[in-house]
């Protein structure tokens, strides 16, 4: 009877911790479409085509077309929600997802695509405003050979 009882709370506590598990990892995929996190990843796959296909002219346009074909949200969704199930708990992720269907959540996610762009090129210009002084400094020191 002790064994009955052992048994029958552990397949209990399993059950629970499952079923919060499923809820959780549920919650995580509501998070993500709410962000549109797949979508922007598709986006910058096929901004990657794109680039390939500048550089690879000659490459017929139905391979790439097959490509583009693979990429779907879903598949990139399904490999970021262990992630965010490691970082977050349960109650963080539906805290978050509260914030995002505000008023001030929905405006982050329709700007923060420009805001990413913006901030990449002006992280290129920095980056490269400090390059350039890295090496005019090197010159003036003379660890380069001036031109």
């Amino acid at each position: 009877m002790k064994r009955f009882l052992i048994t029958l709370f552990l397949c209990g506590l399993l059950t629970s911790g499952f079923s919060q598990s499923i809820s959780k990892m549920d919650n995580i995929k509501n998070l993500l479409e709410l962000t549109g996190s797949g979508k922007l990843g598709v986006q910058v796959g096929e901004n990657m085509i794109i680039s390939f296909k500048k550089s690879y002219p000659n490459v017929p346009v139905e391979f790439w077309d097959n490509f583009l074909k693979e990429m779907n949200s879903d598949t990139l969704i399904n490999l970021i929600i262990p992630i965010y199930d490691k970082y977050y708990t349960e109650s963080e992720i539906k805290q978050l997802a509260e914030f995002y269907q505000s008023s001030l959540g929905k405006k982050l996610i329709s700007i923060m695509p420009l805001v990413l762009q913006e901030s990449m090129q002006a992280g290129q210009t920095w980056g490269k405003e400090i390059g350039e002084k890295v090496y005019n400094n090197l010159k003036e020191k003379g660890f380069v050979e001036k031109d």
